[in-house]
């Protein structure tokens, strides 16, 4: 890691971090804490995908569904008008809409096919993102004179990672510019991102692998072909199953290239000198584990 103890990280002119884990446990709200502080450069790798990596993925979809429109058609044939999408740190909406849910295309579905398209899609944009962290610390610091940087990930890094490979590409490089931080839910965040989740659920990517088996078992289960699936009982079905999948890789990624802190301790964070403080408190556990 690259700060060996509590002490050298409250010494260090520049601390640099990465937050992983499931998405609601508070990796933006301390990040945004973080930045309000001033001196913190955040870095959002879901901006970063939609801004950088698939902006063209995204405006084109939409253009393709304008061009199903004629009075919308003649007006983008002349030039005339002109669709983008309007992400924010606080808006990820045109992501999640472009990467949409399997199922029934009378119900807004989109053909598996196509599904597991923009998937591979993701996959490789948040790759890329990742490992942009570095460019973007030095540009934090080079540009704008900002001496310490979060990296705040989306939920997926899991899916594309081997914690138990010590020459992961993306977990080295990580590793090597940034403290990695883990914020760990209990069972009972789980069960509040379940609720939450079923009463408004949102497009997530998956490892291919992971997405085969949890489509192939609905479709089993419910006796469905794919054209009768309903779009979102598929995903609150698949999210359950998804938090499962993807804690124990979180837990070994933190074991073997960060630290772990809870959501309960990040959401007691107040201010930057708070967060300092938990962070040496979590070195200092660390280097009691191992």
């Amino acid at each position: 890691m690259i700060y060996g103890s509590a002490q050298e990280w409250r010494d260090a002119a520049r601390k640099k971090v990465l937050f992983f884990g499931m998405s609601g446990l508070g990796k933006t709200y301390v990040s945004n804490i973080l930045r309000d502080a001033g001196n913190w450069f955040h870095y959002s790798i879901d901006y970063r995908i939609g801004t950088r990596y698939m902006g063209e993925f995204i405006a084109d979809n939409a253009k393709a569904e304008a061009m199903k429109v004629p009075f919308l058609r003649d007006l983008l044939m002349t030039d005339s008008i002109y669709i983008g999408s309007n992400i924010s740190f606080e808006n990820l909406k045109p992501v999640a809409s472009y990467l949409g849910t399997p199922g029934d295309p009378a119900m807004g579905g989109i053909d598996i096919a196509e599904y597991r398209r923009r998937q591979d899609q993701f996959r490789h944009a948040e790759i890329y993102a990742l490992l942009d962290t570095e460019y973007f610390i030095d540009r934090a610091e080079r540009l704008y004179g900002y001496p310490h940087f979060i990296c705040d990930t989306g939920g997926s890094i899991c899916e594309w990672v081997d914690p138990d490979n010590p020459e992961d590409p993306i977990l080295k490089n990580l590793s090597q510019h940034t403290l990695m931080i883990w914020i760990k839910g209990d069972d009972a965040h789980t069960e509040k991102l379940i609720r939450r989740f079923d009463r408004d659920p949102k497009p997530m990517a998956y490892q291919p692998e992971f997405l085969t088996r949890v489509w192939d078992k609905y479709l089993s289960l419910n006796d469905l072909s794919p054209d009768r699936v309903d779009p979102p009982a598929f995903l609150r079905w698949t999210y359950a199953q998804a938090l499962a999948h993807r804690q124990p890789r979180y837990a070994a990624m933190a074991e073997r290239w960060g630290i772990t802190v809870t959501a309960d301790q990040i959401g007691a964070v107040r201010n930057a000198a708070d967060f300092d403080e938990l962070i040496a408190s979590a070195l200092e556990a660390h280097a009691a584990q191992t």
